[in-house]
């Protein structure tokens, strides 16, 4: 079956929020103590936010759930850790972090041009907000490391 452009912006927006919760769940042991606890409720806002957004995908848009890339999963841990041992390991894991952000609002971005079902935008939105409210964070961070 192939998909529609609506179907396949928002099969991305979906894949791209897994991958950001798997790459943030693989690596949250890496996170300092205070870090964890300011970003873990951002991630599992995230959580339940993608949770509905399938539900709603399937309804609404006929699109049913795929399975995640194990593979680029498993590839971009191991990139993460190959880098931390040349650069700061908290430093890396961060523009890790923000490089997910920047992927999930460009297909946040891409599903936004398309007509959507009244029930999926206000999902849009808070996950757009969720991702700024993330990227505030991240940001906060880079920039204590830096003083």
């Amino acid at each position: 079956m192939f998909l529609d452009n609506r179907q396949a912006a928002m099969d991305g927006l979906l894949e791209a929020l897994a991958d950001s919760l798997d790459y943030y769940q693989d690596n949250v042991a890496r996170l300092r103590n205070d870090m964890r606890e300011a970003l873990n409720p951002c991630f599992e806002e995230r959580r339940q936010d993608m949770r509905l957004l399938q539900q709603q995908a399937r309804r609404h848009l006929d699109l049913l759930p795929r399975d995640a890339d194990v593979e680029r999963d498993d590839y971009l841990w191991l990139w993460s850790r190959l880098k931390s041992f040349v650069v700061n390991n908290e430093h890396v894991l961060i523009n890790e972090l923000l490089e997910q952000e920047r992927i999930i609002m460009q297909a946040l971005s891409t599903m936004m041009t398309h007509a959507l079902p009244e029930e999926i935008e206000p999902v849009m939105e808070r996950l757009w907000k969720n991702c700024r409210a993330t990227i505030r964070v991240l940001h906060q961070y880079q920039h204590q490391k830096k003083r």
